[in-house]
């Protein structure tokens, strides 16, 4: 990954903006971005002195859009348009999303056809760079006219008003800007509209779903990998000539990537010829709900990329003279597909959580019934699932989509809302349930393992399967679950498997990746 980024000018990608938002890529203006934002400026300016309604330039908002200002109070206009339009509500929204809607922000702003002065842009960029980022509440916003709360919560403290994250805590712009002897700026016109008209709140929280949900769908191959040993499943259903004959592209890819993980199992090839015809559908038909799922994060994915490089504002400055009011704005077409994606994902849980209950079963032999040997006394593995049968049920409760709601705003103006950042808010919900029951299935499936003692499975699987070990003990009588299960979903949640999994893979020359890794494996 490169260095740095031309705001405005290259093309965005989710995993770009995480390492923006993470300082691991510096964001820059370059001179020609400069160039740009001045013409738009300056086109905003002949507006003001022509005195041409455009609106939210010399106009009103919303329903008093035909309320025409005077050239002398449109900087008045735009600070009043931040502080009346910082409305939200409840908890604040982690401090990585909040920094990634400004960087988000900055780079929509940055192709320069809002209206905004590159003095603004500085200032915004010297917030990321010096990682003091806004205090933004999670709720309040409908999706549409932008992400109008959030964003104004984001900006507040360009005009001193607002609180900050800085040095660890949250404190008001005011004491963050003395301690740094910094004066808050003064909007132009049309600044205030441009900084808050925008999906910049329903797309960082896409960002970040696109991340975590690529973590679920990896970590739920290698859960469903370990589990099919456990349960001694049969590895034909990922057989490639079947999948030939239903060619979905991520049905190939969990069918050729569970292959590849299980490759040279002793534990799959012992029991190649027994009389079982074929396994429940939670273990044989993995490819077809992952790979599902995984479509819809490539669907995802690619929806994303348009969004977060695109002009959202409202209205968009061509030039002096070409100015369109249009609904750019509009979260619809991030909305769907992240209701899409929260239901995708959803299901990664919901079959996990029926492999979990099918490893206590009893039914694979040499595995006991509730994962322990000794039973009647000890419980067992009986209760894990529970705690998995929870978080499957509460997710399905999340999946109503977000985006099939609408109430009208504005005085009836803004009479179709999207509520993509309730949707995009909900995803997120589900995917960290989807870390946890994965990370329960991960503790039994090890379990499941043990029991087929001295096989071992191949060199990538075994290697994943130990380094569990080494967090996370055998258990042979009842004991206190909770934490195991917390390492448990630590493990999933961190990625370590995957990177194990890779490395293991390259240095023993074996293909985990496949001809489909380039479109699922990179966001």
């Amino acid at each position: 990954m490169k260095n740095t980024f031309q705001y405005g000018q290259e093309h965005l990608t989710a995993s770009i903006a995480l390492g923006i938002a993470n300082g691991e890529i510096k964001g820059v203006l370059s001179p020609e971005t400069r160039a740009q934002v001045k013409k738009s400026a300056a086109a905003v300016q002949e507006i003001v002195a022509n005195g041409n309604p455009v609106y939210g330039i010399n106009t009103g908002f919303g329903p008093l859009c035909t309320t025409l200002i005077s050239p002398d109070q449109t900087q008045k206009l735009q600070e009043n348009l931040l502080k009346s339009h910082a409305v939200g509500i409840g908890e604040p929204i982690p401090i990585d999303i909040a920094k990634l809607m400004l960087v988000l922000k900055l780079h929509a702003l940055a192709k320069g056809y809002s209206g905004i002065r590159e003095s603004t842009l500085d200032r915004i960029l010297w917030h990321i760079d010096h990682n003091i980022i806004p205090v933004v509440p999670k709720q309040g916003s409908v999706g549409a006219s932008g992400d109008l709360a959030p964003l104004s919560h984001l900006f507040l403290p360009l005009i001193g008003l607002g609180r900050v994250h800085f040095k660890g805590e949250i404190m008001s712009t005011t004491k963050a800007f003395q301690l740094l002897d910094i004066e808050p700026i003064s909007l132009g016109p049309k600044e205030g509209l441009a900084l808050i008209n925008g999906t910049q709140f329903i797309a960082a929280f896409g960002v970040k779903v696109v991340e975590r949900f690529y973590n679920i769908l990896a970590h739920a191959d290698i859960t469903g990998a370990m589990m099919l040993e456990g349960l001694l499943g049969s590895v034909k259903p990922f057989s490639a000539e079947l999948h030939q004959l239903r060619p979905y592209a991520g049905n190939q890819h969990v069918a050729q990537t569970i292959q590849n993980l299980l490759h040279e199992s002793e534990i799959v090839h012992s029991h190649a010829a027994c009389a079982r015809v074929q396994d429940p559908y939670s273990l044989r038909c993995m490819p077809q709900v992952h790979g599902a799922s995984r479509n819809a994060w490539l669907h995802l994915k690619q929806m994303l990329e348009v969004e977060i490089n695109s002009v959202t504002d409202n209205p968009v400055v061509f030039d002096e003279n070409h100015t369109i009011s249009g609904g750019n704005f509009h979260g619809q077409p991030i909305a769907v597909p992240l209701d899409y994606a929260c239901l995708a994902a959803s299901e990664i849980g919901n079959i996990s959580d029926r492999r979990i209950y099918l490893s206590l079963e009893g039914d694979t032999p040499g595995v006991p019934k509730l994962l322990l040997k000794e039973t009647g006394l000890n419980s067992g593995f009986m209760i894990p699932q529970y705690t998995s049968a929870a978080l499957a049920s509460e997710n399905k409760g999340l999946c109503f989509p977000s985006s099939a709601d609408s109430i009208p705003t504005s005085l009836g103006q803004e009479d179709h809302v999207s509520m993509g950042s309730i949707g995009a808010r909900k995803a997120l919900q589900v995917i960290e349930n989807v870390e946890k029951i994965l990370g329960i299935e991960l503790f039994c499936a090890a379990q499941a393992v043990d029991f087929h003692a001295p096989l071992k499975s191949g060199k990538i699987m075994t290697a994943l399967y130990e380094h569990v070990r080494t967090k996370i003990k055998h258990v042979t009588e009842d004991q206190i679950m909770y934490e195991d299960m917390e390492t448990a979903i630590e493990i999933i949640r961190s990625g370590e498997l995957l990177t194990l999994a890779k490395e293991v893979a390259a240095k023993a020359g074996l293909a985990l990746d496949t001809r489909w890794s380039e479109e699922f494996d990179r966001f």
